[in-house]
This record gives C-alpha cells, sequence and structure tokens, in this order.
C-alpha cells in the first residue's frame, strides 16, 4: 500500500482533525467494543477479526501517525467522518435512554455519543 504523498490533493490535516474529532473512543475502548459486540457462544473469530471492515480500518487508523497513512486510511477516514456526521445528525439527543441500535452503530466507528464532548 502506499503512503499519501505530500503532493496529495487531500487536506490531510484536516481530515486528520475531522476524524479525531469524530472517534472519540480510544482504539482500546473500540477494540474492547467490537470484541464484545462479536462475541457469542458458537463464534469462531479471532480477536483482530472482531467487528466490521470499517470498525477494523478505525481502528489501523488510530495506530497510525499522520505521516504512516496509506490511501486506504485516507477513504476510511472520510467514511467515519460522513457516517458520524450523518447517523449524529441534529435530531439526534445522545441520552442514555435513546436509541440503542443507534448507539451501537455509532460506537462500531469509533464514535460513543453519550461520552462527554
Amino acid at each position: 500500500m502506499a503512503r499519501v504523498s505530500a503532493s496529495s490533493d487531500v487536506d490531510l490535516d484536516t481530515l486528520w482533525q475531522a476524524f479525531h474529532d469524530a472517534v472519540n473512543m480510544t482504539s482500546r475502548e473500540l477494540r474492547d467494543w467490537l470484541q464484545t459486540q462479536s462475541a457469542s457462544e458458537g463464534s469462531d473469530e479471532f480477536a483482530d477479526q472482531s467487528g466490521t471492515d470499517l470498525g477494523r480500518g478505525v481502528l489501523a487508523v488510530l495506530g497510525k501517525r499522520k505521516t504512516d497513512l496509506t490511501d486506504d486510511d485516507l477513504v476510511v477516514m472520510r467514511r467515519v467522518v460522513d457516517r458520524v456526521d450523518s447517523l449524529r445528525g441534529e435530531s439526534e439527543e445522545p441520552t442514555p435512554g435513546g436509541n440503542d441500535r443507534w448507539r451501537r452503530r455509532l460506537m462500531n466507528i469509533g464514535h460513543d455519543p453519550l461520552k462527554p464532548a
């Protein structure tokens, strides 16, 4: 996988910041969440295969420095920022009694809507 070049059309600093604003869970919190969500009696998944492809992509990006990002990482970052913005919207209030399915979808990509800003 090719690393992102400095001459790339991407405003890397802006995307990096937007991604880290959207992803408010630590890599440990996200890894634990994905493993918990994937756990079942009949599950044969290995810990590093837990969660969705996008969730695992978020974990990979969280473990990198900005200078080590690949083009695939940028795709993951854009998708996460867009998805968090889309799912959060303006109308959803993050409350403990709110929509649990909505919260799980966000947490699967590293955003806990109940976590203080």
